[in-house]
């Protein structure tokens, strides 16, 4: 399956007792602005970069929301904000790439079982607020987040990805079922994205 695919039906979110997931939207910029700053020591290994820088605005995160959202639109990748049932609070997000993306392309992509890069049909990364992963809603996102995949996406080969330092989020993945699947280096970035299938 192609997730860019003009004809496929995009699932519009997912909403369960505990949190909602839909497409951010640049009105969302405060309440991901809040989430992105509370949580910015993990994003910053997460993204193997200096964002969010200490002075990040709620300006400059809604120019990178309106970004996003034209993106969703043109079925470029997805990204979707994971809030309270109240939406009234931002707890994290999830993005969903093609393995043809740019930056993807880019990368050095090495196996480490038998699958190959271009079989996947879904390549995830999420992340959650500080103080909700206290709480392990990143370990209930996971779950179902891979049954909302195979059920209303269809997807039967999604990988999610994470860097090796962000530690908390290795020994998330590792605790489930999936398995180390490929070794993902990004260029210019230090060390290695791991992807698990």
């Amino acid at each position: 399956m192609d997730i860019t695919d003009p004809q496929l039906q995009i699932p519009a979110g997912l909403r369960t007792a505990e949190f909602v997931l839909r497409p951010i939207t640049a009105d969302d910029a405060a309440l991901d602005h809040a989430a992105v700053m509370e949580s910015r020591s993990y994003l910053r290994l997460w993204e193997q970069s200096s964002w969010p820088e200490d002075d990040f605005t709620v300006e400059a995160n809604r120019e990178d929301l309106v970004d996003l959202e034209q993106r969703h639109a043109a079925r470029r990748a997805y990204t979707y904000t994971l809030l309270d049932p109240g939406e009234s609070r931002c707890l994290g997000c999830v993005y969903l790439f093609p393995p043809t993306a740019t930056f993807l392309a880019r990368s050095t992509v090495s196996p480490l079982a038998r699958s190959t890069w271009a079989e996947q049909e879904a390549v995830v990364y999420f992340w959650t607020r500080s103080s909700a992963m206290d709480s392990g809603l990143d370990a209930r996102l996971l779950e179902r987040l891979r049954g909302w995949l195979a059920g209303d996406w269809g997807l039967t080969r999604t990988v999610f990805v994470t860097h090796e330092q962000f530690t908390q989020q290795v020994g998330l993945l590792e605790a489930t079922d999936l398995a180390p699947a490929f070794e993902l280096v990004e260029p210019g970035k230090p060390g290695k994205y791991l992807v698990y299938g």
